[in-house]
């Protein structure tokens, strides 16, 4: 189970955005987890888009309704279950989800204002199924073999 919130500005992403995101910012987040591209493992992700009026949202102490800027703020935050997230692999999907970002946007770099949470949810945090976790998630058999073994070896 892996969750994926992208909160912005209202309207900052044009609806074709949303679409190559939804499968862009799911894709950099499962080929560091699964170790290559896996598309049937795609069911286990989900992308929540949220958007919030420029008054709901405020940067350096100042409502951005309040800054006349337009400023380009956004969080991505990636919650993910519990298993094998060492710093590198963490890091490898911070610059991917920035990464799809800034393409999907059209921008040559992600903007200094975009600010990605990288979260581990702990074992027995969440659930699926009608159950509480740690139980394998019904998509874990859709993972190539390798991924399914470190999958059921990783504490959940």
């Amino acid at each position: 189970m892996t969750v994926i919130t992208v909160n912005t500005p209202k309207g900052r992403l044009s609806l074709e955005e949303r679409r190559a995101l939804a499968e862009t910012l799911t894709d950099a987040v499962l080929v560091p987890e699964v170790g290559q591209f896996a598309p049937a493992a795609r069911v286990g992700f989900q992308v929540h888009f949220v958007e919030r009026e420029p008054d709901m949202m405020a940067i350096g102490g100042r409502l951005l309704a309040d800054t006349g800027q337009g400023l380009d703020v956004m969080v991505i935050d990636v919650a993910v279950m519990d298993g094998d997230w060492r710093r590198e692999v963490r890091a490898e999907v911070i610059e991917r989800v920035l990464a799809s970002m800034a393409e999907a946007c059209g921008l040559p770099e992600p903007s200094p204002a975009w600010w990605v949470n990288f979260r581990v949810i702990d074992e027995g945090s969440w659930g699926s199924s009608g159950g509480a976790g740690p139980a394998a998630p019904r998509w874990i058999p859709l993972l190539p073999a390798a991924r399914r073994a470190r999958a059921a070896r990783s504490p959940r």
